[in-house]
Protein backbone atom coordinates (compact mmCIF):
# COMPACT_ATOMS: atom_id res chain seq x y z
CA UNK A 1 0.00 0.00 0.00
CA UNK A 2 1.28 3.63 -1.07
CA UNK A 3 1.27 5.97 1.64
CA UNK A 4 2.00 9.60 0.84
CA UNK A 5 3.09 12.45 3.65
CA UNK A 6 1.71 15.98 3.50
CA UNK A 7 3.06 18.64 3.65
CA UNK A 8 6.65 16.91 2.80
CA UNK A 9 5.01 14.40 -0.28
CA UNK A 10 6.98 11.87 1.22
CA UNK A 11 5.91 8.28 -0.20
CA UNK A 12 6.76 4.76 1.33
CA UNK A 13 5.02 1.37 1.00
CA UNK A 14 3.51 -0.60 3.60
CA UNK A 15 3.35 -4.11 3.88
CA UNK A 16 0.65 -6.53 4.61
CA UNK A 17 -0.56 -5.49 8.28
CA UNK A 18 2.03 -2.76 8.77
CA UNK A 19 0.81 -0.08 10.86
CA UNK A 20 1.28 3.33 9.38
CA UNK A 21 3.94 3.84 11.72
CA UNK A 22 6.36 0.52 11.54
CA UNK A 23 6.44 1.51 8.07
CA UNK A 24 7.15 4.94 8.01
CA UNK A 25 10.35 4.27 10.89
CA UNK A 26 11.26 1.13 8.94
CA UNK A 27 11.38 3.29 5.64
CA UNK A 28 13.56 6.08 7.66
CA UNK A 29 10.90 8.78 8.08
CA UNK A 30 10.38 9.61 11.33
CA UNK A 31 7.08 10.79 13.12
CA UNK A 32 5.87 11.36 16.40
CA UNK A 33 5.10 8.93 18.57
CA UNK A 34 5.97 7.38 21.91
CA UNK A 35 4.34 4.26 23.19
CA UNK A 36 3.82 2.39 20.19
CA UNK A 37 0.47 0.26 21.94
CA UNK A 38 -2.04 2.89 21.10
CA UNK A 39 -1.80 4.61 25.09
CA UNK A 40 -0.71 7.60 24.94
CA UNK A 41 -1.93 9.30 21.30
CA UNK A 42 1.56 11.09 20.57
CA UNK A 43 1.36 9.71 16.81
CA UNK A 44 -2.19 11.28 16.32
CA UNK A 45 -2.22 12.38 13.12
CA UNK A 46 -4.51 13.09 10.06
CA UNK A 47 -6.15 10.77 7.34
CA UNK A 48 -6.51 12.85 4.17
CA UNK A 49 -7.75 10.28 2.26
CA UNK A 50 -7.89 6.54 1.97
CA UNK A 51 -9.05 4.03 5.21
CA UNK A 52 -7.67 2.54 7.96
CA UNK A 53 -8.60 0.21 10.27
CA UNK A 54 -7.20 -0.01 13.78
CA UNK A 55 -6.07 -2.68 15.93
CA UNK A 56 -7.12 -2.34 19.75
CA UNK A 57 -6.21 0.94 21.44
CA UNK A 58 -6.87 2.80 24.47
CA UNK A 59 -10.34 4.85 23.93
CA UNK A 60 -8.64 8.03 26.16
CA UNK A 61 -5.88 8.13 23.11
CA UNK A 62 -8.07 8.67 20.62
CA UNK A 63 -11.88 9.69 20.98
CA UNK A 64 -14.92 8.87 18.84
CA UNK A 65 -15.39 12.63 17.60
CA UNK A 66 -11.85 12.76 16.64
CA UNK A 67 -11.93 9.52 14.77
CA UNK A 68 -15.11 10.93 12.69
CA UNK A 69 -13.17 14.27 12.15
CA UNK A 70 -9.87 11.93 10.17
CA UNK A 71 -7.79 11.61 12.81
CA UNK A 72 -5.90 8.08 13.14
CA UNK A 73 -3.33 6.98 16.11
CA UNK A 74 -0.67 5.80 13.39
CA UNK A 75 0.64 3.17 15.90
CA UNK A 76 -2.42 1.43 15.20
CA UNK A 77 -3.63 2.16 12.04
CA UNK A 78 -3.12 -0.24 8.72
CA UNK A 79 -3.94 0.66 5.61
CA UNK A 80 -6.56 -0.36 3.51
CA UNK A 81 -5.46 1.10 0.19
CA UNK A 82 -3.41 3.70 -0.56
CA UNK A 83 -3.34 6.91 1.79
CA UNK A 84 -2.32 10.36 2.18
CA UNK A 85 -1.57 11.32 5.67
CA UNK A 86 -0.77 14.67 7.57
CA UNK A 87 1.71 14.58 10.03
CA UNK A 88 4.75 16.70 10.92
CA UNK A 89 8.14 15.11 10.07
CA UNK A 90 11.27 15.12 12.52
CA UNK A 91 14.23 15.84 10.35
CA UNK A 92 16.73 15.52 13.48
CA UNK A 93 16.04 11.77 14.02
CA UNK A 94 16.61 10.43 10.95
CA UNK A 95 19.97 9.68 11.42
CA UNK A 96 19.06 7.59 14.51
CA UNK A 97 19.48 3.98 13.87
CA UNK A 98 17.57 1.59 15.50
CA UNK A 99 19.17 -1.74 16.38
CA UNK A 100 18.88 -4.83 18.52
CA UNK A 101 21.73 -5.23 20.57
CA UNK A 102 22.90 -7.14 23.70
CA UNK A 103 24.43 -5.61 27.11
CA UNK A 104 24.94 -6.55 30.56
CA UNK A 105 23.87 -4.95 33.63
CA UNK A 106 26.78 -4.09 35.37
CA UNK A 107 25.36 -1.65 38.20
CA UNK A 108 22.08 -2.00 40.09
CA UNK A 109 21.70 0.81 42.62
CA UNK A 110 18.43 1.24 44.52
CA UNK A 111 18.23 4.95 44.31
CA UNK A 112 14.45 4.77 46.72
CA UNK A 113 12.08 1.36 48.50
CA UNK A 114 10.72 1.07 44.71
CA UNK A 115 13.39 2.84 42.25
CA UNK A 116 16.25 0.72 40.92
CA UNK A 117 18.84 2.17 38.86
CA UNK A 118 20.51 -0.21 36.05
CA UNK A 119 23.44 0.54 34.06
CA UNK A 120 23.86 -1.28 31.30
CA UNK A 121 27.46 -2.14 29.03
CA UNK A 122 27.09 -2.21 25.76
CA UNK A 123 29.54 -5.07 23.51
CA UNK A 124 33.21 -3.95 22.85
CA UNK A 125 33.50 -1.30 20.39
CA UNK A 126 29.59 -0.85 20.44
CA UNK A 127 27.50 2.11 21.28
CA UNK A 128 24.24 3.33 21.02
CA UNK A 129 23.52 6.82 18.86
CA UNK A 130 20.76 7.94 20.51
CA UNK A 131 19.01 11.57 21.69
CA UNK A 132 18.81 12.79 25.54
CA UNK A 133 14.87 12.10 25.92
CA UNK A 134 14.76 8.73 23.30
CA UNK A 135 13.84 5.46 25.06
CA UNK A 136 14.36 1.60 24.62
CA UNK A 137 12.59 -1.56 25.24
CA UNK A 138 13.81 -4.22 26.87
CA UNK A 139 12.84 -7.71 24.80
CA UNK A 140 11.44 -10.56 26.73
CA UNK A 141 11.69 -13.90 25.96
CA UNK A 142 8.00 -14.53 25.35
CA UNK A 143 8.53 -11.53 22.53
CA UNK A 144 6.93 -8.53 24.96
CA UNK A 145 8.51 -5.59 25.83
CA UNK A 146 9.07 -3.39 28.52
CA UNK A 147 10.17 0.60 27.61
CA UNK A 148 12.77 2.03 30.05
CA UNK A 149 13.72 5.87 29.48
CA UNK A 150 17.80 6.43 28.81
CA UNK A 151 18.28 8.53 31.86
CA UNK A 152 22.07 9.80 30.86
CA UNK A 153 22.97 12.08 28.49
CA UNK A 154 24.31 11.30 24.60
CA UNK A 155 27.38 12.65 25.20
CA UNK A 156 28.09 10.28 28.65
CA UNK A 157 27.71 6.71 26.44
CA UNK A 158 29.67 4.35 28.20
CA UNK A 159 26.90 3.05 30.00
CA UNK A 160 23.23 3.43 28.99
CA UNK A 161 21.07 4.38 32.64
CA UNK A 162 17.78 3.46 33.28
CA UNK A 163 15.44 3.79 36.22
CA UNK A 164 12.95 1.38 36.67
CA UNK A 165 9.87 1.37 39.36
CA UNK A 166 8.78 -1.55 40.85
CA UNK A 167 5.76 -2.15 40.30
CA UNK A 168 2.87 -4.51 42.18
CA UNK A 169 2.33 -7.49 39.28
CA UNK A 170 5.16 -6.19 37.09
CA UNK A 171 7.08 -9.33 36.24
CA UNK A 172 9.81 -7.85 35.01
CA UNK A 173 10.19 -4.87 37.40
CA UNK A 174 9.71 -7.71 40.32
CA UNK A 175 12.64 -9.57 38.58
CA UNK A 176 15.02 -6.99 38.66
CA UNK A 177 14.22 -6.49 42.54
CA UNK A 178 13.92 -9.99 42.76
CA UNK A 179 16.00 -12.28 41.13
CA UNK A 180 18.50 -9.94 39.12
CA UNK A 181 22.27 -9.64 39.86
CA UNK A 182 24.95 -7.87 38.35
CA UNK A 183 26.29 -9.09 35.07
CA UNK A 184 23.15 -10.41 33.98
CA UNK A 185 22.49 -10.40 30.02
CA UNK A 186 19.45 -8.76 28.46
CA UNK A 187 19.05 -7.52 24.58
CA UNK A 188 16.92 -4.27 23.72
CA UNK A 189 15.65 -1.99 20.70
CA UNK A 190 16.44 1.26 20.50
CA UNK A 191 16.53 4.10 20.69
CA UNK A 192 12.59 4.74 19.70
CA UNK A 193 10.90 7.98 20.89
CA UNK A 194 10.23 11.20 19.44
CA UNK A 195 10.93 13.48 22.71
CA UNK A 196 13.60 15.34 22.84
CA UNK A 197 14.38 18.74 23.43
CA UNK A 198 13.80 20.88 20.04
CA UNK A 199 16.99 23.18 19.22
CA UNK A 200 15.31 25.61 16.49
CA UNK A 201 13.69 27.85 18.95
CA UNK A 202 15.38 29.90 21.80
CA UNK A 203 12.33 29.51 23.63
CA UNK A 204 12.55 29.22 27.49
CA UNK A 205 11.98 25.34 28.67
CA UNK A 206 9.95 24.20 31.33
CA UNK A 207 10.61 20.66 32.08
CA UNK A 208 7.38 18.65 34.26
CA UNK A 209 8.30 15.26 35.13
CA UNK A 210 6.62 12.99 37.71
CA UNK A 211 8.20 9.92 39.54
CA UNK A 212 10.36 8.10 36.85
CA UNK A 213 9.18 10.20 34.43
CA UNK A 214 11.98 11.93 35.84
CA UNK A 215 14.86 9.72 33.56
CA UNK A 216 14.19 11.42 30.39
CA UNK A 217 14.27 14.96 31.68
CA UNK A 218 17.44 13.98 33.39
CA UNK A 219 19.10 13.65 30.29
CA UNK A 220 17.90 16.32 28.49
CA UNK A 221 19.06 18.51 31.50
CA UNK A 222 22.57 16.79 31.51
CA UNK A 223 22.81 17.17 27.54
CA UNK A 224 22.54 20.96 27.88
CA UNK A 225 25.08 21.37 30.61
CA UNK A 226 27.89 20.12 27.89
CA UNK A 227 26.84 22.26 25.43
CA UNK A 228 26.60 26.55 25.33
CA UNK A 229 22.96 26.81 25.61
CA UNK A 230 21.96 30.22 27.46
CA UNK A 231 17.94 29.25 26.89
CA UNK A 232 16.57 29.06 30.44
CA UNK A 233 15.62 25.52 31.78
CA UNK A 234 12.51 25.68 34.74
CA UNK A 235 12.48 21.95 35.77
CA UNK A 236 9.70 20.98 37.71
CA UNK A 237 9.37 17.45 39.67
CA UNK A 238 6.59 16.34 41.12
CA UNK A 239 5.96 13.07 43.51
CA UNK A 240 3.56 11.82 46.35
CA UNK A 241 6.07 11.45 49.09
CA UNK A 242 9.74 12.52 49.57
CA UNK A 243 10.98 9.34 48.50
CA UNK A 244 9.48 10.05 45.12
CA UNK A 245 12.10 12.77 44.33
CA UNK A 246 14.94 10.10 44.18
CA UNK A 247 17.87 12.31 43.00
CA UNK A 248 16.40 15.39 44.53
CA UNK A 249 20.12 16.62 45.26
CA UNK A 250 20.74 16.22 41.80
CA UNK A 251 18.34 18.68 40.88
CA UNK A 252 19.12 20.92 43.62
CA UNK A 253 22.91 20.93 42.45
CA UNK A 254 22.11 22.09 39.10
CA UNK A 255 19.84 25.17 40.21
CA UNK A 256 22.92 25.71 42.64
CA UNK A 257 26.18 25.54 39.43
CA UNK A 258 23.37 26.95 36.63
CA UNK A 259 21.66 30.41 36.90
CA UNK A 260 19.65 29.41 33.72
CA UNK A 261 18.13 26.63 35.51
CA UNK A 262 15.94 26.69 38.17
CA UNK A 263 14.63 23.33 40.00
CA UNK A 264 10.54 23.32 42.11
CA UNK A 265 9.99 20.29 43.87
CA UNK A 266 5.97 19.61 44.08
CA UNK A 267 4.55 16.83 46.26
CA UNK A 268 0.61 15.59 46.20
CA UNK A 269 0.86 13.52 49.39
CA UNK A 270 3.95 14.65 51.79
CA UNK A 271 3.64 12.58 54.51
CA UNK A 272 4.28 13.91 58.27
CA UNK A 273 7.52 11.87 57.96
CA UNK A 274 8.57 14.03 55.18
CA UNK A 275 8.84 17.45 57.14
CA UNK A 276 8.04 18.96 53.91
CA UNK A 277 8.11 22.44 53.21
CA UNK A 278 8.15 23.04 50.00
CA UNK A 279 4.85 22.83 47.10
CA UNK A 280 2.08 20.95 47.50
CA UNK A 281 -0.23 19.89 45.10
CA UNK A 282 -0.33 18.78 41.54
CA UNK A 283 2.98 19.43 39.21
CA UNK A 284 1.09 20.46 36.29
CA UNK A 285 -1.14 23.25 38.79
CA UNK A 286 2.53 24.48 39.89
CA UNK A 287 3.82 25.50 36.61
CA UNK A 288 0.37 27.47 35.71
CA UNK A 289 0.18 28.95 39.10
CA UNK A 290 3.83 30.39 38.22
CA UNK A 291 3.62 30.93 34.73
CA UNK A 292 0.06 33.22 34.06
CA UNK A 293 0.77 33.20 30.40
CA UNK A 294 3.27 30.35 28.86
CA UNK A 295 2.59 31.62 24.91
CA UNK A 296 6.24 32.04 24.23
CA UNK A 297 7.38 28.81 26.36
CA UNK A 298 8.41 25.30 25.06
CA UNK A 299 7.01 22.34 27.82
CA UNK A 300 8.43 18.82 27.48
CA UNK A 301 6.41 16.60 30.16
CA UNK A 302 7.33 13.29 31.20
CA UNK A 303 5.29 10.58 33.49
CA UNK A 304 1.81 8.72 33.38
CA UNK A 305 -0.82 9.60 30.87
CA UNK A 306 -3.32 10.89 33.57
CA UNK A 307 -0.90 13.73 34.14
CA UNK A 308 0.42 14.53 30.57
CA UNK A 309 -3.85 14.65 30.12
CA UNK A 310 -4.51 16.98 32.98
CA UNK A 311 -1.30 19.03 31.95
CA UNK A 312 -2.77 19.41 28.40
CA UNK A 313 -5.89 20.97 29.28
CA UNK A 314 -4.13 23.05 32.87
CA UNK A 315 -1.58 24.26 30.15
CA UNK A 316 -3.44 25.38 27.54
CA UNK A 317 -5.80 27.48 29.56
CA UNK A 318 -2.28 29.49 30.21
CA UNK A 319 -1.84 30.01 26.91
CA UNK A 320 0.53 27.03 25.64
CA UNK A 321 0.53 25.98 22.06
CA UNK A 322 -0.83 22.39 21.54
CA UNK A 323 2.23 22.23 18.87
CA UNK A 324 4.37 23.48 21.74
CA UNK A 325 3.84 20.47 24.33
CA UNK A 326 5.93 17.70 23.92
CA UNK A 327 5.68 14.70 26.26
CA UNK A 328 6.46 10.99 26.92
CA UNK A 329 3.41 9.19 28.42
CA UNK A 330 3.48 5.78 29.77
CA UNK A 331 2.04 3.13 31.81
CA UNK A 332 3.83 0.93 34.02
CA UNK A 333 3.21 -3.03 32.72
CA UNK A 334 1.21 -5.59 34.91
CA UNK A 335 0.33 -8.42 32.84
CA UNK A 336 2.43 -11.78 33.39
CA UNK A 337 5.58 -11.99 31.17
CA UNK A 338 8.00 -14.35 30.48
CA UNK A 339 11.64 -13.07 32.15
CA UNK A 340 14.60 -12.21 30.07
Amino acid sequence: MKVRIEPSGHEFETAPGETLLEAALREGFHLPYSCRNGACGTCKGRIVSGDVRHEPYEAKALSEAEKAAGMALFCRAVPEGSVVVEAREIGVARDIVIKTMPCRVVRMEKLAPDVMRLFLKLPQNERLLFLAGQYIDILLKDGRRRGFSIANAPSADEFLELHIRHVPGGLFSGHVFGAMQERALLRFEGPLGTFFLREDTEKPVILMAAGTGFAPIKAIVEQTLTTDSERPLYLYWGGRTRADLYLHDLALGWAAQQPRIRYTAVLSRPTSEDHWEGRTGYVQDAIAADWPDLSGFEVYGSGPPRMIEAAKGVLAQKGLPADAFYYDAFEHAKDPVLLP
